[in-house]
């Protein structure tokens, strides 16, 4: 029985149309093809609202606003910090995901950190996603942003799946950090980092935060801090497990699922 018959009732005994079985699709890969014209727009114009990069491009505007939505693109909103000064990072790194499209499982792994505020003290919380199953694969949750946040993120990340081609993050100070790069490049994996003063380029992870910290509901309603780590490790084991990503129509470990059942299919 050939490849194509077997999609054809997997996707019947899975009850699902055959086409959901793929992640890198026609439209998929235009999709990433706008993004990528996106961001080059707004590396040059960072305050570009999506009908401005419509009119620059010649693209439908529902279009260029639905991709942003999608891959959690916004215009550079600046924050003025009057005396705070920003490392500049010690090595200067590409932006590998204006090049790659995630191909499979553990190809692109982002990551980033955020916090959130509990009874006037800040909890960090680290995070890597699989690019291509979007799955949460690493997480970490410290009171501090050291370098030790982002490093735990990584150890927690490769217990449990193989090392990915392409590590992507921003310029941050963390993540710079010399013994950080140099897990990175002992393990032969690619460093791949947004340019400077273009947050959107990892957008994957704001877009995530953002809906993350909406499920996560008022943090203060938790008595110790133990509960408040509980309840980020469970909301993210729903966000895995339970919640449809808009992308994949479909939670990413049920996407992972049947990415596994089709390759046992190839083999």
């Amino acid at each position: 029985m050939n490849n194509k018959v077997n999609k054809v009732l997997l996707a019947k005994q899975l009850g699902i149309a055959r086409s959901t079985l793929y992640y890198v699709s026609k439209q998929a890969s235009k999709d990433w093809y706008t993004k990528q014209l996106i961001e080059q727009v707004l590396h040059n114009h960072p305050s570009y609202g999506h009908k401005r990069i419509a009119i620059e491009l010649k693209l439908n505007k529902k279009r260029i606003l639905r991709v942003m939505n999608l891959y959690g693109i916004k215009p550079y909103r600046r924050i003025v910090n009057k005396y705070k000064k920003t490392k500049v990072a010690s090595g200067i790194y590409p932006n590998l995901l204006l090049f790659n499209i995630p191909q499979y499982e553990n190809h692109i792994w982002v990551s980033d950190f955020t916090h959130v505020s509990w009874k006037k003290r800040n909890v960090y919380i680290g995070t890597i996603l699989d690019l291509y199953t979007k799955r949460v694969i690493g997480y970490s949750v410290m009171l501090s942003h050291t370098v030790w946040l982002v490093k735990n993120t990584l150890f927690c990340a490769l217990n449990t799946n193989q090392r990915p081609s392409i590590f992507h993050s921003d310029n941050g100070s963390e993540f710079d950090a010399k013994s950080f790069k140099e897990i990175l490049i002992n393990l032969n994996i690619s460093i791949s980092r947004s340019r400077p003063a273009c947050p959107w380029e990892n957008g994957y992870q704001e877009s995530f935060y953002g809906k993350f910290k909406v499920d996560l509901g008022e943090v203060n309603r938790f008595e110790t801090l133990g509960e408040l780590v509980y309840e980020i490790y469970q909301t993210i084991w729903k966000y895995n497990n339970t919640r449809i990503h808009t992308i994949l129509k479909c939670s990413p470990n049920e996407f992972k699922r049947r990415c596994d059942i089709i390759k046992e299919l190839e083999n």
